[in-house]
């Protein structure tokens, strides 16, 4: 091995050496403040007469065609044909409805997400200068490139609790860089900001 490729493959393990790394997942954090569990409350009891007014209509819904399976064979075709048009009519609203419902709710839920991680991500900025660190990688998303780290270098809590102190709820976002952050996608495998309006499946009217 020629000595040229010794100093470069010395200078690389010198400079991975001194490059402090750590890891975050920035989900999570979002998350576990204070203020993420009192927007994710709020956004939750906001949405709580929408998705009773959905299980009220399924429940209309599948009373219709429970009527409509009682009496097939003795009422008659002109009242059988109604009553199949009002399953239907109600069918596509129900499903309007829920997909009106679930955008609205994931376009809040991001916005929200975005405004907490904008602040969040000044609290990083000022931490890794005072620490020393010279990288450090979000691991929320599932596509992250770190398969394994140490506990030590994971700074999420450090982070959670630096905002709640900081620029908790109300509080104004200091030191927080110009432009927007990205919002973490949900992940099923961690706790979710706030469930959406679950998604009513309206019966299909058997011919």
């Amino acid at each position: 091995m020629s000595s040229r490729l010794l100093a470069c493959l010395s200078f690389s393990v010198i400079a991975a050496a001194q490059t402090k790394l750590g890891i975050i997942n920035i989900q999570d954090a979002i998350i576990r403040t204070e203020e993420g569990q009192k927007t994710s409350k709020q956004l939750q009891e906001k949405y709580t007469p929408r998705q009773q007014s959905l299980e009220k209509g399924k429940r209309e819904l599948d009373d219709l065609q429970a009527s409509l399976n009682k009496g097939r064979n003795t009422m008659s075709e002109e009242a059988r044909n109604k009553l199949i048009r009002d399953i239907d009519l109600k069918t596509k609203s129900l499903q309007r409805d829920n997909e009106d419902a679930s955008a609205e709710f994931q376009q809040e839920e991001a916005k929200l997400i975005n405004a907490i991680g904008q602040k969040m991500m000044g609290v990083i900025d000022k931490y890794a200068k005072e620490k020393g660190y010279h990288i450090i990688l979000d691991i929320s998303s599932q596509q992250s490139p770190v398969l394994y780290a140490v506990n030590t270098v994971d700074i999420t809590s450090d982070i959670i609790g630096l905002y709640d102190k900081g620029l908790g709820v109300g509080a104004p976002a200091a030191d927080a860089p110009p432009g927007p952050a990205a919002a973490p996608k949900p992940a099923v495998s961690r706790p979710p900001a706030a469930a959406p309006p679950k998604t009513v499946a309206p019966a299909k009217p058997k011919p």
